[in-house]
C-alpha cells in the first residue's frame, strides 16, 4: 500500500532576517494542492510570481541555494525545504514579501517546531517515490567532493566531511528514516570559519548574520584587536575563544554538529529533485554546489520515469468489477466482434479493461498464417469498446444507446500483440461529454510495455427502434 501526500494543517507565520541581505522578512506557510510540491510565492514583486522549488530553477549556490524563475528568486531555501521533506510535508506554498528565506538560528529547527504545532492533513493522492536503480554520482576531483547514490529499498544519507582544520577535524553523520529527523538534525545550526567572515563581508554577503545564528570555528591563534572588531561588526560584546576552538555565543548540541548539519543541507537540497527517493546518499564533503547537482542529476531520471506511460495495476486473482456477461449487457458487441474480457476499474474519469488475445481468434486464420499477428484496427477496437463502457456509464439506461466514431487521432503502435499477449487497457475521458460528444485518450499495455495510444472522438445516440411487422 502506498502511503499518502501531506499539507499543512494550519497557516504558519514567520519572520526573521535574510542571511545575506539583512532584510526582514516575513513568510506564511500555507496547504497546498496534491502533486503541488513546494511554492514559493513573492509577494512584494509585482504580480505576486511563484517559484518552484525544483532543480531546474537553481541558479547560484555561494553560502545557499538560490532559484529563480521567470527572472524572480529566492534563496536561503534549504533549511526550509529540509524541515518540509524530514517532517513528511509534501505540498506547500511559501508566500514571502522578500527574497529570502529567514536564517532564523541557522538551522531547521523552528520551521520543524511551527510545522508540529499546525500538524499535518493527509490528502488523497498516493506519493510518489523515486526507486534508484543505478548508481548515479556528482564528482568534483579538484575540491575532494564526492556525492554518490545507490539503490536501496529505504532512504538514508551517510555525510563525511573534512576541511583539514585541528579543530573540526574529521567528521561524520548518518541519517535513516527509522532516526527522528527533529530531535537529532533539524537543530544542527550552520558553521563558518573565522577566517571566512571577512572575505564573506567583502562580498556583500552574509548582513543578516550574527554570532547567534552560527557557529563560528577558530583554527588559528586570534588577537583580542580581532575578537573585538569581530564584537562590533555584529554588535555583541564580550566575545571569547573556547578551548575546542569555538566562539563563546553557542553550545553544541551535538559533538558533529557541523556533519549533522551539512547532512540536513544535503537533505534540503535533494528536495529540488522533485519526488522522494528510495536510495542511499554517500556525500563526502557536500556543499550546496554539489547537493543541487546530484538533484539535478536525480530529477532528470524522475522526469524520465514521470513521462513513462504505466500499465493499469491488474490482479488476475482479484474478480473483474465486470465480467463478460455484464460487458454484454453494456454492449452492443458480440462474438466474433466482442473483444473485451474484463473490466478492471471504473470511475466517473477512467476505465480499464483486459483483453486476453489468444490463437483461436478467427482474424489470426488471414493475418498472417506464417506470423499470427493482431491487427491494428482491431486493437483501436478494443481501447474504443473498453471506452464504451466509460461513455455508456453516464447514462442510467446503457442498453438503449449505441456509439459512433467521428474521429480516430494520433494513433501509434509500439509493439505488435500476438497470441499470448494480454491487453490491459486504459481509457480517460479527457473532458466533460458535451452534446453527446465525448473526447477519450486510451493506451494499451502488454506487460509493462505500452503497444498502441490513440485519441478518440465518439458520439452516443439513442438505439434506432426497430419496427415490429
Amino acid at each position: 500500500m502506498s502511503d499518502k501526500q501531506r499539507t499543512v494543517a494550519k497557516i504558519i507565520k514567520l519572520k526573521g532576517r535574510g542571511l545575506h541581505t539583512g532584510a526582514e522578512v516575513e513568510i506564511t506557510i500555507k496547504p497546498a494542492a496534491e502533486n503541488t510540491g513546494y511554492h514559493f510565492k513573492r509577494t512584494d514583486a509585482e504580480g505576486q510570481p511563484v517559484i518552484r522549488a525544483i532543480a531546474d530553477n537553481v541558479t547560484t549556490t555561494e553560502r545557499g541555494t538560490t532559484l529563480v524563475e521567470k527572472g524572480i528568486s529566492v534563496s536561503t531555501i534549504e533549511h526550509l525545504l529540509a524541515a518540509f521533506s524530514g517532517m513528511g510535508i509534501d505540498n506547500a506554498l511559501v508566500e514571502l514579501n522578500g527574497p529570502e528565506v529567514p536564517i532564523l538560528d541557522g538551522s531547521s529547527k523552528i520551521f520543524v517546531e511551527e510545522l508540529l504545532k499546525a500538524g499535518h492533513t493527509e490528502q488523497n493522492a498516493d506519493r510518489y517515490y523515486y526507486r534508484v536503480r543505478e548508481k548515479m554520482e556528482f564528482r568534483d576531483e579538484a575540491n575532494g567532493i564526492e556525492l554518490v547514490v545507490y539503490p536501496d529499498e529505504a532512504f538514508s544519507v551517510d555525510v563525511h566531511i573534512d576541511y583539514n582544520s585541528r579543530v573540526l577535524g574529521n567528521q561524520f553523520a548518518s541519517f535513516t528514516e527509522s532516526q527522528s529527523f527533529a530531535k537529532e538534525y533539524a537543530p544542527c545550526r550552520t558553521f563558518v570559519f573565522l577566517r571566512e567572515l571577512e572575505t564573506l563581508l567583502k562580498h556583500n554577503l552574509i548582513k543578516g548574520g550574527d554570532v547567534d545564528n552560527a557557529i563560528i570555528i577558530i583554527d588559528r591563534p586570534v588577537t583580542q584587536d580581532e575578537l573585538d572588531h569581530l564584537a562590533e561588526l555584529f554588535n555583541k560584546p564580550k566575545i571569547k575563544v573556547r578551548p575546542e576552538g569555538i566562539l563563546n555565543n553557542v553550545d553544541l548540541y551535538f559533538s558533529n554538529e557541523p556533519a549533522r548539519h551539512k547532512l540536513l543541507d544535503v537533505i534540503g537540497d535533494l528536495a529540488l529533485a522533485g519526488a522522494r527517493i528510495k536510495g542511499k546518499v554517500i556525500a563526502t564533503r557536500p556543499g550546496h554546489h554539489a547537493n543541487t547537482e546530484l538533484a539535478k542529476i536525480l530529477r532528470k531520471h524522475i522526469k524520465t520515469e514521470l513521462n513513462k506511460p504505466v500499465a493499469p495495476f491488474y490482479d488476475p486473482n482479484k474478480p473483474p468489477l465486470f465480467d463478460v456477461n455484464e460487458i454484454m449487457r453494456r454492449l452492443p458487441h458480440r462474438h466474433p466482434f466482442l473483444l473485451v474480457d474484463k473490466i478492471t476499474h471504473l470511475d466517473e474519469w477512467v476505465v480499464t479493461g483486459i483483453k486476453n488475445v489468444t490463437m483461436n481468434e478467427a482474424f489470426f486464420l488471414g493475418h498472417y498464417p506464417d506470423e499470427p499477428v493482431m491487427p491494428g484496427v482491431l486493437q483501436i477496437e478494443v481501447l474504443a469498446q473498453v471506452g464504451g463502457i466509460l461513455l455508456l456509464s453516464c447514462v442510467p439506461d446503457p442498453e438503449n444507446y449505441v456509439l459512433y466514431f467521428m474521429r480516430i487521432d494520433s494513433v501509434r503502435f509500439k509493439r505488435k500483440v500476438v497470441p499470448g499477449d494480454t491487453l490491459n487497457v486504459r481509457m480517460v475521458l479527457k473532458e466533460p461529454i458535451r452534446r453527446s460528444i465525448a473526447l477519450c485518450y486510451g493506451q494499451g499495455f502488454v506487460g509493462d510495455q505500452m503497444v498502441i495510444e490513440a485519441e478518440f472522438m465518439a458520439q452516443m445516440a439513442p438505439k434506432p427502434k426497430i419496427k415490429k411487422n
